[in-house]
């Protein structure tokens, strides 16, 4: 029974895992960037999105690989960890950091968006806060309670995608934008260059996170060998809704011109598609998407939190490492992104997302090392064709398709990334006193090397890996 009290809950199964992912994703998100990713590639919104799903497709895989090596919450924290340095992981980890806790503050900020819009009469502090607390109140409580309200919203944003699909075929059917869905217009026309697509994935990759971000519930899953499914089947599912709803979307649309405000097109895409009525409908199906993205994030950064307290990298760990021994969720972690998101209250949604990209780059380009560091240069898996492929070949292809993305990354995002890393030395500094020691004991408490040696040895293999080179 004191064993239970101190670790997670397992009560996650696949599809609540994959509805995590997709909750986290935000699928209305294609509708909100669609005028600026339109004017980006110059009206290939889904050839973006296409370009984006490949790149994540390859870093996916490492992702399923080292989930079943360190079946433990952390992901890319603490793959890098484990299998290249502990201080190298905790820079890792930090630099996720930057992602994960802002994206709970985004859903918060665009919940304000929403609420001031509608509301202008009531300050747009209450809503951040009634929203913050409602968040809060359901990861704190439990993470199936999490789970199946995620689910819900979900598939609700899920539905007014179909519906808006349905009302753009009608509206190409009598002759609104290209006339037609069978023209390849919105992959290949005149005006559009390798250049101004990649430029467009780069802003479009980030609505894919959320597939790597399910790996922090490894400790609550009912069967941790689901994991790599998950991840794969998230980044499937969430990239088709994304490419589908760009296609009709680009169809019905090919410029901005029919748009007053390209920022957020959303509303007025409802709206041209399928009147006022459907507008309030499916605005409601972005609220609801946003809600969902909210409990996902949360829920996700949450878990990164507990296991650098666990494993002493975050003072004091007592609090940080806690779970509530009625709930089994990480209490004190959940508050923290709680009391973090809360900071919605002022900032502009351009300022915080700009600060995004960082760390999700810095996550994708390490969890390919890992793979590296661990099957080639401690496993020495490079004697077969078949080992080279899966272990050598595809985490290169990802880190070097993540690296053409670090390319195209705004100057804002490397900037406030640069200076997120600067607090974490210093960081290091002070709880090292100088780095004079080591921060806590660099060791995880339930997975260690041998530990996932053995787990490598005794794991089944995912029918979804093995084509790609699993054993």
């Amino acid at each position: 029974m004191a064993q239970q009290k101190t670790t997670l809950k397992r009560n996650l199964g696949l599809w609540a895992i994959v509805g995590l992912g997709l909750g986290y994703m935000t699928p209305t998100v294609v509708f909100d960037t669609f005028g600026i990713v339109t004017q980006e590639t110059n009206g290939a919104v889904p050839l973006a999105y296409l370009v984006a799903l490949a790149v994540m497709f390859f870093t996916a895989l490492s992702y399923g690989k080292m989930v079943r090596v360190f079946p433990s919450a952390g992901s890319a924290y603490t793959y890098t960890r484990e299998t290249m340095h502990p201080g190298l992981g905790f820079f890792v980890g930090w630099a996720a950091l930057l992602d994960y806790l802002l994206l709970p503050m985004v859903n918060a900020l665009i919940i304000r968006i929403y609420m001031e819009a509608m509301v202008p009469d009531v300050p747009g502090w209450i809503w951040v806060v009634l929203y913050v607390i409602v968040i809060t109140g359901l990861n704190l409580w439990s993470m199936k309670s999490t789970s199946w309200m995620n689910s819900v919203l979900v598939i609700f944003a899920v539905v007014m995608i179909a519906v808006f699909i349905v009302l753009a075929s009608v509206k190409l059917s009598e002759g609104m934008g290209n006339g037609t869905i069978f023209s390849m217009t919105p992959l290949f026309h005149s005006g559009v260059s390798s250049t101004a697509v990649l430029t467009g994935a780069t802003v479009v990759c980030f609505s894919f996170i959320g597939f790597d971000a399910i790996t922090m519930y490894a400790e609550e899953t009912s069967d941790p060998k689901v994991l790599p499914r998950a991840i794969v089947l998230t980044l499937v599912i969430g990239g088709a809704i994304f490419f589908i709803a760009g296609w009709f979307g680009q169809s019905v649309f090919p410029n901005v011109d029919h748009f007053q405000v390209t920022d957020d097109t959303l509303p007025e895409m409802a709206l041209y598609v399928g009147g006022q009525v459907f507008q309030m409908i499916f605005v409601a199906g972005a609220f609801a998407a946003t809600v969902a993205s909210g409990l996902s994030s949360h829920a996700s950064v949450s878990r990164l939190l507990f296991v650098m307290g666990r494993n002493g990298v975050l003072k004091p760990k007592k609090l940080f490492a806690y779970v509530h021994p009625r709930f089994r969720t990480p209490a004190f972690t959940v508050l923290v992104v709680g009391a973090v998101s809360l900071l919605a209250i002022t900032p502009s949604l351009e300022l915080v997302s700009s600060m995004i990209n960082f760390g999700a780059l810095i996550a994708f380009t390490f969890v390919n090392l890992s793979v590296i560091a661990y099957f080639v240069f401690r496993q020495k898996r490079y004697k077969t064709g078949k080992d080279i492929f899966s272990y050598l070949v595809l985490p290169v292809i990802g880190a070097g398709l993540t690296g053409v993305l670090w390319a195209f990354l705004h100057a804002d995002a490397l900037i406030s990334g640069a200076v997120w890393l600067a607090v974490g030395v210093i960081y290091v500094a002070f709880l090292t006193k100088g780095f004079r020691r080591k921060i806590g004991d660099f060791a995880l408490e339930e997975t260690d090397a041998d530990d996932a040696d053995a787990a490598l040895a005794g794991s089944g293999t995912d029918a979804v890996l093995e084509g790609a080179g699993e054993r």
